[in-house]
């Protein structure tokens, strides 16, 4: 119970200083509001997660 008491709260924090940044510093970053990097934007993380995913499953099946 407390390793998911622990993990929930460092995934709190993670996302309210994610959301600090996004708030603060992300106005100042030079990005274009395209099409393009909208999609960017949302596939990027969907990517990154089934390719870690890929990669866990892969690690697994070999063991």
């Amino acid at each position: 119970m407390e390793n998911q008491l622990g993990l929930i709260l460092k995934l709190l924090l993670l996302s309210a200083l994610l959301s600090v940044l996004i708030k603060y510093a992300g106005p100042s970053l030079p990005i274009p509001p395209t099409a393009s990097n909208a999609l960017i934007i949302v596939l990027l993380p969907i990517v990154i997660v089934a390719i870690a995913l890929l990669w866990r499953f892969q690690a697994q099946k070999q063991n």
